[in-house]
């Protein structure tokens, strides 16, 4: 199940945190005659306290200098994982559309580097239902942009979302988001499969119940012959604290507590299994393996 990177973000770490991401990451794994590769949706600009307000200032800081990271903005990846066995193209989220974020948004023209339209999308799965991960769903019309896909979402996520009080609960800060998710979901009310953990999605593709970051959010496994590979989603957000500290609560998670058990099964499985992992937050396109690393944990990219 080898790994290739068809062509390589340049200079990423010394671009200035305001700019976008050139669309050049791509990555890819083979499963046989399937693929599964990493397109861009560009990047997000983020206050670096949406994640690091409750960790241990003291010994986060250490942890910042090693990988370079700065205290007062994040720019994130953002890398939509696409499967393609020749009969199905499944494209896992749908990025940021034009309304969230000036550097996101970026999916159909990284659609349309690797020779594919919206239009060619057969199913658009769902990890969760923040904004850089549905927002990017409606056309300039406000119409599905991905005409001809059947859409997929877990069903607590989905009825998470749903729920009219779900904008009065979630949070000042956060109820935009839960505008516009409503506002996308009402698009596709009846085009949508609602799933359960452990079910399966498409030949080859299970749900895994990951919840934390949103209450409902799915993490999916892929396998075909003797690969494997883990579609994380937001689950595990990032290549740094979130492998380094699994157990400290992250700011952008939603049920805090919840997301550190999602995440530390997430980690454990990925070493001990060593399954290839997908993550739309995680560094260089996105792909790569977890490694046990003391206490922690260790992304190792393509």
């Amino acid at each position: 199940m080898p790994f290739s990177r068809r062509s390589v973000l340049q200079g990423a770490a010394t671009l200035p945190l305001v700019t976008s991401f050139p669309l050049v990451t791509e990555a890819e794994l083979s499963f046989g005659n399937a693929t599964l590769t990493t397109v861009s949706d560009g990047n997000l600009v983020l206050p670096a306290e949406l994640i690091f307000e409750p960790m241990p200032k003291t010994e986060l800081a250490p942890i910042l200098t090693e990988f370079g990271i700065s205290s007062e903005r994040l720019a994130p990846e953002c890398n939509l994982a696409l499967y393609r066995d020749g009969t199905n193209t499944v494209l896992f989220d749908v990025g940021s559309g034009p309304d969230f974020a000036p550097t996101a948004g970026k999916i159909v023209e990284s659609l349309d580097a690797v020779g594919l339209g919206p239009e060619d999308v057969t199913h658009v799965v769902f990890t969760h239902a923040h904004p850089d991960h549905i927002w990017g769903l409606l056309d300039d019309f406000d119409e599905p942009l991905f005409s001809e896909a059947t859409y997929i979402m877990g069903r607590a996520e989905w009825d998470y979302w749903w729920n009219p009080e779900t904008v009065n609960t979630i949070g000042e800060a956060r109820a935009a988001f839960a505008v516009g998710a409503k506002r996308r979901m009402e698009a596709i009310e009846d085009a949508v499969a609602l799933i359960d953990d452990g079910d399966e999605v498409l030949p080859g593709i299970s749900a895994v119940s990951s919840p934390g970051h949103t209450p409902g959010h799915m993490a999916f496994e892929v396998r075909k012959g003797s690969g494997s590979a883990l579609i994380i989603g937001d689950a595990i957000g990032n290549h740094h604290v979130a492998s380094r500290k699994p157990e400290w609560i992250s700011g952008s998670d939603q049920d805090g507590t919840l997301g550190v058990k999602s995440r530390k099964m997430l980690l454990d499985r990925l070493a001990a299994e060593q399954m290839a992992v997908i993550g739309f937050h995680l560094p260089g396109g996105g792909m790569g393996r977890v490694e046990r690393d003391g206490d922690g944990y260790r992304f190792v990219g393509t």
